[in-house]
């Protein structure tokens, strides 16, 4: 996607940073949000992308919050957690001193529940500001850097452990990793974690399908020799099941984070490779690759939200964009 629409203009680079609001060149319809498909019915045509914030290092973990109408997102070099007012635009720090806090997400109470790199843990915000940590060991042996977070309807916490905060200052700090790379699952009436998932080289996002029958599963191994693909799982009683390749077309960029629409279409982040790839992917539930919303940087994770549910928010490098859709997140999306 070429951003320098106008014969003679400067290109959007670190010395001509991008501006806030609607993109350079916007028009209707977009052609930054592409159809591949006739499945792709969620392109709003009166609808641009539009840069809603700006100023960080690299922005992760996005989840929007209905009840108080505002976004948070992880700013993970700079060991805060951003807000954004969805009323007025207005930006402020949530959290400082964060432990390089990464995926985040709402539990059935509406809580935030967090991953945290530094502190290498998941830990719970109450309503009253108090941090309870949910889990920061598994058999006497600590996490590695607990990265992206979902959890299900019945109160269950799954998460993946790649470990990337361990592996250098930048994200948290370095470390050596006391266990094998996995994903869990957090039993809510026990308290009890679980191995969910044990053949990954860095598990990453997930998201449920819509009624909760699928977990959708990032392997972004290529940076340390692996592969990259999005897995996934049936769901049965609370176990992972019949694990398969669900997309696997994105090397030599990768996908980091994905949520799941109403209709089952998973939507997930995309970069690292070429900048014409740069932004999000819509895949319909065969796995077919239907749309692609273009960004002009790397984009790490996404949510859905906004009053309706159908505003995707993607935490792209240093900015965070929004753009309106004809189509909802899947419940806590």
């Amino acid at each position: 996607m070429n951003w320098n629409s106008h014969p003679g203009e400067q290109p959007f680079g670190r010395h001509a940073p991008l501006p806030l609001g609607d993109l350079p060149g916007t028009r209707y319809p977009s052609p930054a949000v592409e159809a591949l498909d006739k499945r792709f019915t969620a392109r709003q045509g009166n609808a641009a992308i539009e840069r809603i914030a700006t100023g960080f290092r690299w922005a992760e973990g996005p989840v929007y919050f209905a009840d108080g109408g505002y976004l948070l997102w992880s700013d993970i070099p700079n060991n805060r957690i951003m807000r954004w007012l969805e009323e007025d635009g207005h930006i402020s720090v949530f959290r400082a001193h964060s432990h390089h806090a990464n995926g985040n997400t709402r539990d059935r109470q509406g809580r935030l529940v967090t991953c945290e790199h530094d502190a290498r843990r998941v830990t719970r915000t109450e309503p009253d500001g108090r941090i309870t940590v949910l889990m920061d060991s598994y058999r006497g042996q600590r996490l590695n850097a607990p990265n992206d977070i979902v959890v299900a309807s019945d109160g269950a916490v799954w998460f993946t452990d790649p470990g990337y905060g361990i592996d250098g200052p930048y994200e948290g700090h370095t470390a050596e990793a006391e266990l094998p790379r996995h994903v869990y699952r957090l039993d809510p009436a026990t308290g009890q974690a679980t191995v969910a998932a044990d053949d990954f080289v860095r598990p990453n996002g997930l998201a449920f399908s819509p009624d909760e029958t699928r977990l959708y599963v990032v392997d972004s191994g290529i940076t340390h020799g692996g592969p990259a693909h999005i897995r996934v799982f049936d769901v049965e009683r609370g176990q992972l099941h019949r694990g398969r390749i669900f997309a696997e077309d994105f090397a030599p960029g990768f996908t980091d984070g994905l949520r799941t629409d109403i209709e089952g279409n998973v939507w997930c982040s995309m970069g690292w490779a070429d900048p014409g790839e740069d932004g999000v992917r819509c895949y319909a539930p065969d796995g077919a690759l239907i749309g692609k919303v273009h960004l002009p940087e790397t984009c790490a994770n996404l949510c859905f939200g906004g009053r309706k549910g159908h505003r995707l928010f993607m935490a792209a490098s240093t900015s965070v964009y929004a753009l309106y859709l004809n189509t909802v997140g899947a419940p806590r999306s």
